[in-house]
């Protein structure tokens, strides 16, 4: 079935600066899949801390997991959202539980809370893996514009206490995955506007309203230790998980060079049989581009190859 992954909705306009749209996965959800355990609190700190749990039906146990992450600039966004974000049925059809997440979004909370709440998702996950039937060595992350953030430094930050956030609770598991699907995440933020082309609202990323500096409760400018930390490239170590990487060659919200930088940087750490980078010609920032069929049995062709 195919999927929404285009922004049907924009946000309001905020005080000093242009909104920016909630991204793939924030509008209606094309499926009608009910989860198979809804609501299930992963930490306790927010209400936000939750996510929902689809098994497939016609799968043999253990299953591996896809946990999914929805975009929305970080300031929007809910976790029945992410179904339009990566088809669901597919993923089902396909033998993967999936695990679409909630997290504290900025209006909530600062970075690093948002990675914090993703990998105490994962360790929730694998604490219960028995429970649920999961397979705790594999676990997938699919995300994509603000989500493609955060799944992408759950591929790259393994290990790194800092944006563990291990006093969330399960703090014995770990938070690592093994394979990635970033679907034009924002990458390097201190680049980004000098990288927007005409008509980019990338060309705002700098400015105090924007949602990165939102994200990290001030202008990005002038926190650069700060903004480092959102920034996968600098965790890439030669034992992290392969990654697909997508976005569309006419993207106005992220320039497409950060998905390039990232690709770059993977293959020369991991080796290019690890890393595939795919650009969509014409598509922007999510759209039907991203919804074929042909797009998602890719995707589904490389999670296959590295979680079965």
């Amino acid at each position: 079935m195919p999927f929404v992954t285009c922004c049907l909705a924009q946000p309001p306009q905020h005080p000093g600066g242009p909104g920016r749209p909630p991204g793939p996965g924030q509008g209606r959800p094309l499926s009608t899949v009910k989860p198979t355990h809804a609501d299930l609190a992963y930490a306790t700190k927010s209400p936000a801390q939750k996510l929902d749990l689809y098994l497939p039906k016609n799968a043999k146990a253990p299953f591996p997991v896809i946990v999914m992450i929805h975009g929305g600039a970080f300031l929007f966004g809910d976790k029945a959202d992410g179904m339009g974000l990566a088809g669901v049925d597919s993923l089902l059809e396909a033998g993967f539980a999936v695990a679409s997440i909630n997290y504290r979004l900025s209006g909530e909370a600062s970075y690093p809370a948002q990675i914090f709440d993703a990998k105490t998702a994962v360790r929730f996950l694998r604490a219960q893996a028995a429970t649920y039937q999961l397979d705790p060595t594999r676990f997938g992350a699919w995300g994509a514009s603000a989500g493609g953030n955060l799944a992408s430094l759950l591929g790259t930050t393994g290990g790194v206490a800092e944006l563990e956030g291990a006093e969330l609770g399960h703090a014995d598991q770990s938070s690592r995955v093994q394979a990635v699907v970033d679907w034009f995440g924002p990458i390097d933020f201190l680049k980004m506007q000098e990288q927007a082309g005409p008509g980019s609202r990338a060309a705002h990323t700098n400015d105090a309203s924007s949602p990165e500096s939102r994200l990290l409760g001030a202008p990005i400018q002038s926190i650069p230790q700060k903004v480092a930390l959102t920034n996968p490239i600098n965790f890439i170590t030669p034992d992290d998980a392969p990654f697909l990487i997508e976005n569309g060659s006419d993207d106005r919200h992220i320039p497409p060079i950060q998905n390039q930088m990232l690709a770059e940087q993977l293959t020369r750490v991991l080796g290019k049989e690890k890393v595939i980078h795919h650009t969509l010609e014409g598509a922007g920032h999510g759209g039907p581009a991203f919804e074929t069929s042909e797009n998602l049995q890719r995707v589904i062709d490389f999670f296959q190859k590295h979680l079965r």
